[in-house]
C-alpha cells in the first residue's frame, strides 16, 4: 500500500488537510495517510477526524524545540534567520527587510555585535544564487534523528509539510531527504512565499495558490518552475461552497446584534508589529456616537497572537474588551483554540469566520489574510492604518507605522488591485465606511478580479487538484 506523511504543525495546516478534500482525495485513491501533529491533541484530531485510511502520529514538537534549543543553538538560530530573509531581490523582499529590521531592533549581546556581519551576509545571498544554494546545504548539518521509527513502521511514499521547513517540520523534511524519499510541501498562507523565503530542507515539490506565488518561489527562492504546481488553496473551498455559513438571524443572535443596524466587521491584524487599539477605538467612536450615513454596529475579531504569552498583547485584549463592555454597539468575539502547539489558528470556528465576513456590511482590518477571504464573500474591504504614536512604547521593542507597511508584497498587491480602500485617519475612515454602506459594489469588479488572481481556482475544487498533485508523486 502507498502511503504518505503529513506534517500538520500548524491549525492553519488542519484546515488546509482535514477539512478540505486533500484528505478525501488521497484516502479514496487507497493511499494510507499519517498525520502528524501535536503530541498533545493527537487523541482530540484522532476522534474528530478519524476514519480509515488515517492514522495521527505525534510530531514530537518538545524534542523539535529540545534540539534546537541545545545543539549549537547559535548558529541554528542564525542560520534559520538567514534562510528566513535571504531570498533573491528579484522579488519584493520588503516583509523580509522588516524582519531584518526587527531582529536587528531587538537583539541584545552577541547576537547584536553579530549583525553587522549577518546584514552583509544577507547582501551576498539576495544576489547570489548559488550562495542561497550553498546555504540551504549547510542547514542539512543539524538532522537529529527523531523520526527513525515512524519511518521505518510506514516505509511513506511521500512526505509533505505545510511549510518548505520554514518551521521545525525541517527536522522531519532533512530526515526523509537523507533517507532519499520524496518530499513535498503545501503553501498554506497568503504570504508565505514573500515572507519566508528560502526552504529549510531539501524538496522535490511544492504546491501555491498562483502564479503570483508560484513567480515568487521561482525568482525568489529558486525554484524549478517544473516543480511548483498551482493547486489553489483548499481552505477556502468552504468559502466558495458556502459550506460553513451559518444563518444571518443565527449569527446576529449569536453575539447579540441588532438586526437593524449595518455590521462593520474588523478583524485585528499585524500586531507582532503594531497595536491595534488605536484602529479599534477610532471604529467604537464612529459607531457609538452613531457618526456614520447608517446606523451601524462593530463587531471586533481579536488576533490569535492575543492570546500569546506577552504581556503587551495580552494589555491590547483586555482593553479591546473593556472597550466593548463600555460603549453600545460594539462587540468582541475571540478565534477558538485547537489547543497544544497548534494554539488559536485552528478550524474550530470556521462557521463564525464565514458568517462574520458574510454579514459584515463593510469588513476593515489591517491588511490581513481576511482581505482575501473577505474579497471571496464580495464584501466591500477597509484596511484601516492609524499609526499608533510610538508604537508599542516599549524600550527595545520593535514597532512599525502602519501607514508605512503598504509596499509589503501582498500589501502592495491588495491596494494595486483596487479590491478595497485604505484609511490612515479618522477623515479617510469615515469617507471610506460611508461610501461603501452607500455604494456597496462600487469595488464588486476588482474584487472578484483580485481573488481569481490570488487563489487561481474560484469553484471549490483546489482540494481535489491538491490531492491529485500529491498523488502523483507518491513512489511505492
Amino acid at each position: 500500500m502507498k502511503r504518505i506523511f503529513i506534517s500538520a504543525d500548524h491549525g492553519l495546516a488542519i484546515v488546509y488537510f482535514l477539512q478540505s478534500d486533500v484528505l478525501t482525495t488521497l484516502l479514496m485513491a487507497g493511499v494510507e495517510v499519517i498525520v502528524l501533529t501535536d503530541d498533545a491533541l493527537k487523541e482530540q484530531i484522532t476522534r474528530r477526524f478519524g476514519q480509515p485510511g488515517l492514522t495521527i502520529e505525534g510530531l514530537r514538537l518538545k524534542e523539535a524545540h529540545q534540539y534546537f534549543e541545545t545543539v549549537s543553538p547559535s548558529t541554528q538560530w542564525w542560520l534559520n534567520f538567514l534562510r528566513r530573509v535571504g531570498a533573491s531581490n528579484r522579488i519584493n523582499v520588503e516583509a523580509m527587510t522588516s524582519h531584518v529590521r526587527q531582529v536587528e531592533v531587538e537583539a541584545v549581546g552577541r547576537r547584536k555585535q553579530l549583525m553587522p556581519v549577518m546584514k552583509g551576509l544577507i547582501g551576498v545571498l539576495r544576489r547570489s544564487r548559488s550562495a542561497r544554494q550553498a546555504l540551504v546545504r549547510r542547514q542539512m548539518a543539524f538532522s537529529p534523528d527523531l523520526y527513525t521509527d515512524l519511518f521505518e513502521k510506514y516505509q511513506p511514499g511521500l512526505v509533505v509539510a505545510s511549510t518548505a521547513g520554514w518551521r521545525l517540520d525541517r527536522y522531519l523534511l532533512r530526515q526523509a531527504a537523507l533517507r532519499s524519499i520524496p518530499t513535498a510541501a503545501a503553501v498554506v498562507g497568503w504570504d508565505n512565499p514573500s515572507s519566508y523565503s528560502l526552504p529549510g530542507a531539501p524538496l522535490n515539490w511544492i504546491n501555491c495558490w498562483s502564479e503570483i506565488q508560484k513567480q515568487e518561489l521561482v525568482l525568489g527562492s529558486d525554484w524549478e518552475a517544473a516543480r511548483v504546481n498551482v493547486g489553489g488553496i483548499p481552505s477556502y473551498d468552504g468559502y466558495f461552497r458556502k459550506q460553513w455559513l451559518m444563518s444571518r438571524a443565527e449569527y446576529f443572535n449569536l453575539h447579540h446584534l441588532d438586526p437593524n443596524r449595518k455590521l462593520l466587521g474588523y478583524a485585528c491584524s499585524f500586531i507582532t508589529f503594531s497595536p491595534n487599539y488605536q484602529n479599534v477605538a477610532a471604529l467604537a467612536k464612529l459607531v457609538a456616537g452613531d457618526q456614520l450615513a447608517e446606523p451601524s454596529q462593530l463587531l471586533i475579531r481579536l488576533h490569535p497572537n492575543h492570546f500569546m504569552d506577552e504581556p503587551l498583547f495580552a494589555s491590547e485584549r483586555e482593553r479591546i474588551r473593556q472597550l466593548a463592555r463600555e460603549l453600545p454597539n460594539v462587540h468582541v468575539v475571540e478565534p477558538v483554540p485547537l489547543g497544544g502547539e497548534l494554539g488559536y489558528y485552528s478550524g474550530e470556528d470556521m462557521p463564525e469566520k464565514t458568517s462574520m465576513m458574510a454579514y459584515s456590511d463593510v469588513f476593515l482590518t489591517v491588511y490581513s489574510t481576511m482581505v482575501v477571504e473577505a474579497a471571496i464573500h464580495d464584501r466591500p474591504i477597509v484596511s484601516v492604518c492609524f499609526d499608533a504614536p510610538g508604537g508599542w512604547n516599549q524600550p527595545g521593542r520593535f514597532s512599525l507605522a502602519l501607514s508605512k507597511i503598504g509596499d509589503w508584497p501582498t500589501h502592495q498587491r491588495f491596494r494595486q488591485a483596487r479590491a478595497g480602500r485604505v484609511a490612515l485617519n479618522d477623515v479617510e475612515l469615515c469617507e471610506a465606511i460611508n461610501g461603501y454602506l452607500q455604494y456597496p459594489l462600487v469595488d464588486q469588479d476588482n474584487r472578484q478580479k483580485f481573488i481569481r488572481d490570488e487563489c487561481t481556482f474560484v469553484d471549490g475544487s483546489a482540494g481535489r487538484r491538491t490531492g491529485e498533485y500529491l498523488l502523483s508523486n507518491i513512489s511505492g
